[in-house]
């Protein structure tokens, strides 16, 4: 039953946002000072943000993002963030909270208060800079699954920590009741369809990538855990849309129109980008905690011309 309510979660707009919000004071978005907390909030940047993403179709809401600044967070700006993404989303979405850690005993007790808090679902990451083997992760993955009754969306990005899903690992925590998906961000097509082919419908896809929105998905994702939908949520719900119809030529024409921004907001580490072009767009995200900065003049110069370009700002 469990596995199938991750899917009735986000069917009906198929995008989680990214926003990482708030460096300097409690209102950021991202997890805690010790565990992760994965992607996707719309909610964290204040009452705006929260009812912007919340009501502009694009999908939903969740709290804390582990590899953005969630080392910078304190354990109560955690639960803060997550408290608020409860409050101002109204049940009108879900909310799916970053839990993840390198210490599964602290996932756990991110993963119960997330619960407790009125998470919908959670997204965890895979344990950094200790990293673990394959058996230790469908370890750690399972103690935390164990814990809660809540969908569980798996989070695969190597590159970030250090340590990524084999096929037959992922195959194995799709057997359990809580696994519901998995957000692929390795960026490598060809393990994704490794993925599809071996688990079938007992895991579900999401990208974790915007510019393999439309690969992913022609391989059967379901979805996106975006940066893009933060600056353009209804362009990024469309294009998840065509996708869903099955209409992979007007997705496809989204998916490249809309390449340039989606790089350019990679142009430095995320979420320096994305924070800068919110900002430049009017919707203050404030600046970045150390050890990240605010983008250089150049890169913000750039992104200024890319805004212009796409017609988002006036000159």
């Amino acid at each position: 039953m469990k596995k199938k309510v991750i899917s009735a979660l986000l069917a009906s707009t198929m995008i989680v946002s990214l926003v990482a919000c708030g460096s300097t004071g409690g209102d950021s978005s991202d997890a805690s000072s010790k565990g992760s907390g994965t992607t996707a909030t719309s909610t964290a940047g204040g009452d705006d943000a929260a009812t912007a993403e919340s009501g502009s179709g694009s999908g939903d809401s969740a709290a804390s993002a582990d590899w953005i600044e969630s080392s910078t967070l304190e354990d109560d700006e955690h639960r803060q963030c997550i408290r608020f993404a409860v409050d101002h989303t109204h049940n009108r979405v879900p909310v799916i909270a970053g839990t993840g850690s390198n210490d599964t005993k602290y996932a756990i007790e991110l993963s119960q208060e997330a619960q407790e808090l009125g998470a919908d679902g959670l997204l965890i990451v895979t344990p950094y800079y200790n990293k673990t083997t394959q058996r230790g992760l469908v370890a750690h993955y399972n103690a935390i699954a164990d814990s809660v009754d809540l969908p569980i969306i798996l989070y695969n990005v190597p590159s970030r920590t250090g340590v990524g899903f084999d096929v037959s690992t992922v195959e194995a925590l799709a057997e359990h009741k809580n696994i519901a998906a998995i957000k692929e961000a390795s960026g490598n097509i060809g393990y994704t369809a490794k993925v599809a082919a071996k688990c079938g419908d007992k895991i579900d896809i999401y990208s974790g990538n915007d510019d393999m929105i439309v690969p992913i998905m022609s391989l059967g994702g379901k979805g996106v855990i975006s940066v893009l939908s933060n600056v353009l949520p209804k362009e990024t719900h469309q294009m998840t849309q065509y996708c869903l119809e099955n209409n992979f030529a007007a997705a496809s024409e989204l998916q490249l129109k809309y390449l340039r921004l989606i790089n350019d907001l990679f142009m430095e580490v995320n979420p320096i980008p994305v924070k800068d072009a919110m900002n430049q767009l009017g919707m203050p995200s404030g600046p970045c905690r150390m050890p990240l900065l605010d983008m250089s003049d150049a890169h913000k110069e750039a992104m200024r011309e890319t805004l212009l370009a796409y017609g988002m700002i006036a000159k």
